[in-house]
């Protein structure tokens, strides 16, 4: 009987050594892979404990860390400052209208109904103007500036005007719909922000219809600098050639044996039911299969739409970070349905939006807080020595206005060419 219990009590122990050795190895190889310089981060301990890998955003999301390109116009009595070429990440230039901004979106009151004149009448005072270039939840834009915002609502242009003894948030939503919201921002509060900004001579579309039957078809809110700013041509380029840290990134072993190259040229990398698609054309596809990999951080089992956005462009961000290039991603659309989250992102450079053929540069569907599959195409744009000419404005307006309606802005087009210009775009 005695020996009977020795024999289980000494496999129990050599049982428990076998389990310390394993662990013992485990975190002897992380500790040299992490002094050898390897940028495996947590997606290398997850696939050999389980622990699904997450990005590092905190649970109520880092908004205010993503450069957005966003345009203003900062209107006082007697001139215009307009800059087609910000970011929200631009402290010096962005800090003031932000700090506006965060106080009306956090005292805003119930919003009601009202005219588009009267949105434009807004713009005529002193008032600052932001446009974030496609309609986002008013949620994520305030996240932006570190504000709290709890409506439903999402939109593109907001206008912070002064109306007499207080201070008035419109904006257009995207249904169409134009409103207006009490704030508890003074006006003095609005001056200060106006006297940071050297004002100029800058005009709205519809401050030139007047005088100029060439702006008369164009949206009323198309923007003008006084100045049309001088933006370097971009070179083009894919940047794949070697997949390995992008497995890495992603919880894959990037020494796998599981992989293929299809007779289109993808290389399929499969790991469980996960699979990774690298195209020819320095685009890739990722699909969960179900599996619980990626996440990012959320208070709850499904993320607020803050969360979404933060968590999904700090990944995207750290993917991009391996490609040396001198443009960003910026979110362009976000829908929530149930637990499942869609996000869309574009290109930007300096604040100028690339526009693509076709698609959008990377799109994200969440699961909850876990990526079921995850698209981007790697574009690598640097600027050249050699600036874009642009058509002098009233040309550009003549050629937009055969196009009834439409919105005259300067951005990029990449075409598949090597080299792109930026130009007018007419939408």
């Amino acid at each position: 009987m005695e020996e009977k219990q020795r024999k289980h009590r000494d496999f129990i122990q050599n049982v428990a050594i076998a389990l310390l050795a394993v662990l013992a190895v485990i975190l002897f190889a992380q500790t040299q892979l992490y002094n050898l310089g390897l940028d495996i981060g947590s997606s290398y301990f997850g696939r050999l404990t389980g622990v699904p890998v997450q990005t590092d955003t905190a649970a109520d999301g880092q908004l205010s860390d993503l450069a957005m390109p966003v345009r203003v116009a900062v209107t006082g009595t007697y001139g215009r400052y307009a800059n087609v070429t910000l970011t929200t990440g631009d402290k010096e230039l962005f800090s003031p209208l932000s700090t506006l901004l965060c106080g009306i979106l956090g005292s805003a009151q119930a919003y009601t109904p009202c005219s588009g004149q009267e949105f434009l009448d807004a713009l005529s005072g002193p008032s600052v103007y932001y446009d974030f270039l496609s309609p986002l939840p008013v949620s994520v834009i305030a996240g932006l500036v570190d504000a709290e915002w709890d409506i439903a609502l999402s939109a593109r242009w907001l206008v912070v005007s002064g109306q007499k003894d207080t201070v008035v948030l419109y904006l257009l939503d995207d249904t169409g719909r134009y409103l207006r919201c009490a704030t508890a921002v003074s006006v003095s509060d609005l001056d200060e922000a106006v006297s940071h900004y050297e004002l100029g001579t800058a005009m709205f579309a519809f401050d030139m219809a007047e005088t100029d039957d060439h702006y008369q078809n164009i949206a009323p809110c198309s923007l003008f600098p006084a100045e049309l700013p001088t933006l370097p041509c971009l070179s083009v380029s894919g940047s794949l050639s070697d997949a390995s840290w992008l497995l890495n990134a992603l919880g894959f072993n990037p020494n796998t044996k599981n992989r293929y190259t299809e007779s289109s040229g993808t290389e399929v990398i499969m790991e469980g039911e996960r699979s990774l698609y690298i195209r020819p054309d320095n685009s890739i596809y990722y699909q969960s299969g179900g599996e619980t990999y990626l996440t990012i951080n959320a208070a709850e089992d499904i993320p607020t739409l803050r969360e979404a956005a933060a968590g999904t462009g700090l990944l995207l961000n750290a993917l991009l970070s391996h490609v040396p290039s001198d443009a960003g991603l910026y979110l362009e659309s976000i829908r929530q349905s149930g637990s499942t989250t869609v996000l869309c992102f574009e290109y930007q450079v300096n604040g100028v939006p690339v526009r693509l053929s076709s698609g959008c540069a990377a799109e994200v569907t969440l699961s909850g807080n876990s990526v079921s599959t995850l698209s981007l195409r790697f574009r690598q744009y640097t600027a050249a020595n050699e600036n874009s000419l642009l058509l002098p404005l009233r040309q550009a307006a003549a050629i937009a206005a055969r196009q009834k309606g439409a919105e005259l802005t300067i951005g990029y087009a990449d075409n598949g060419s090597s080299t792109i210009s930026a130009s007018w775009l007419a939408d």
